[in-house]
């Protein structure tokens, strides 16, 4: 478990030096707790984003501050380089405001793009953005979005060969829908389709779930204390949409729900991502947190989530050809307390780059081979 891993690592003295071997692997910078945090270190990290840059290296980005919402927290970003992490630096703030959820990627003309939002609730936050034309070492000024466009909520876009941006959007004001936001022209301009939604009538909570509902927390363990998201009441909806290319002009999406039945749902569209149809389930869990997922240039998809109905714990990796019928290959994450909101990418080498929250005391960087993502059968 990785948790031991760290400990031991604090125990003998190694801190920071651990967390950079192996290319990066482990904790991009140690919690405030820790005994060998950083100066300027936040006591609350959350909601990272990846991506690799043009020579290789990785830059990361989250957000931090005393705690979700609260107006001192900004945009924190590091940079992966030779196998060693480089101290966290300020990326973007706002003024008085709390900075969300904010996502990196290139747009087909070679910019980097840093998109996040701002405000003091989900419910009431703006879209805002940044670039860099040499790969993040300098950013432009900000720039607002257009009112009603929030542009990629949580996980990286979907772009096309011919770079049109496909985003995943979402809204969170009383029912949760979720959107898609789709640019032809590298983010200049942008349509919207949604509301998408699963109807309350498919929303029927199977035996896992309803025993997921009736659980209570329990007792820490080891001094860590792991809270339940219990299956929704009612339906509420979904939002972070992942949207994924299945193969032609197909394209499927993959969302966080707060239903009643508590498992991950998907919509497809046919035309490029113009249109879509409404949402429906598949056969895996999700206890209302962020998932993440990646087309691999072979055609599997992989699909990084909780694999569970009401914990955050495990964060798992599964693997599938029809982007419904998924198989678990891989350990994250487990153990007491939460490991959530993944972002996953393929490399130009092929291996897949993970990041994801650990405990929300810092962000945590995984290098997975290729050859680790099993075969899996084409279904007919």
């Amino acid at each position: 478990m990785r948790l031991t891993r760290w400990a031991v690592a604090v125990l003998l003295g190694l801190g920071t030096a651990w967390a950079h071997a192996q290319n990066g692997d482990g904790l991009i910078f140690p919690p405030l707790g820790s005994g060998s945090a950083l100066p300027g270190t936040q006591r609350y990290a959350h909601a990272s984003t990846l991506v690799q840059l043009k020579d290789g290296g990785v830059l990361v980005a989250w957000f931090a501050g005393r705690y979700e919402g609260a107006p001192d927290v900004k945009i924190y970003s590091a940079r992966l380089h030779d196998g060693k992490w480089s101290a966290p630096v300020v990326l973007a703030r706002a003024d008085g405001v709390a900075c969300w959820n904010p996502v990196l990627f290139h747009t087909r003309d070679g910019r980097l793009w840093l998109y996040y939002k701002y405000g003091a609730h989900p419910s009431t936050w703006k879209g805002a953005r940044k670039w860099s034309g040499d790969e993040g070492r300098t950013w432009s000024s900000v720039e607002d979005l257009p009112d009603g466009v929030l542009g990629p909520i949580k996980d990286k876009p979907l772009v096309l060969p011919d770079g049109t941006i496909v985003s995943g959007s979402s809204v969170e004001n009383g029912k949760w829908n979720a959107w898609i936001e789709r640019s032809a022209d590298n983010g200049r301009t942008w349509t919207k389709f949604g509301p998408i939604a699963v109807p309350a009538s498919e929303d029927i909570p199977g035996a896992a779930a309803l025993a997921a509902a009736r659980e209570k927390p329990g007792p820490p363990v080891d001094g860590v204390y792991t809270k339940i998201y219990p299956p929704s009441k009612t339906t509420v909806g979904i939002i972070q949409p992942s949207v994924v290319w299945m193969g032609g002009r197909r394209l499927r999406f993959f969302a966080r729900s707060r239903t009643r039945a508590a498992r991950i749902a998907v919509a497809d569209s046919w035309d490029d991502g113009k249109t879509w149809t409404q949402a429906h389930f598949i056969d895996l869990p999700n206890p209302n947190s962020g998932i993440d997922a990646v087309r691999l240039r072979d055609g599997r998809i992989v699909l990084a989530f909780n694999d569970s109905y009401n914990k955050r714990t495990p964060l798992n990796l599964a693997v599938s050809r029809d982007g419904a019928h998924f198989r678990i290959f891989k350990t994250l994450d487990s153990g007491p307390g939460q490991y959530s909101y993944p972002a996953i990418v393929q490399d130009r080498n092929g291996d897949l780059l993970v990041t994801w929250s650990w405990r929300r005391e810092s962000i945590d960087f995984e290098r997975i081979s290729l050859s680790e993502v099993p075969e899996v059968p084409r279904r007919r």
